[in-house]
């Protein structure tokens, strides 16, 4: 996982775990070029959270549900299992 968000319309304020999706069959790794958001961020739904950078393609990361940034496991540069 790279990111904990904490659901900030539920009652019971669940957190939600996203985690590195899959970039292509023959990538195993990406590197965290650019974090769009900081801890305590509230962000919406589909928001772009991470640029992530492999051998074969760049992508950014949209986030797949509403919330509260509570903990970043990766800072940039960092070089992240797919």
């Amino acid at each position: 996982m790279i990111v904990f968000l904490q659901n900030i319309k539920k009652i019971d304020m669940a957190t939600f775990d996203i985690i590195m999706p899959k970039l292509g069959e023959s990538v195993e790794e990406a590197t965290i070029t650019k974090w769009f958001v900081e801890l305590g961020d509230t962000i919406e739904e589909d928001q772009p959270i991470v640029e992530l950078a492999t051998d074969k393609v760049d992508s950014e990361v949209p986030s797949p549900v509403e919330g509260k940034v509570i903990k970043i496991n990766y800072e940039e540069d960092a070089v992240v299992a797919v």
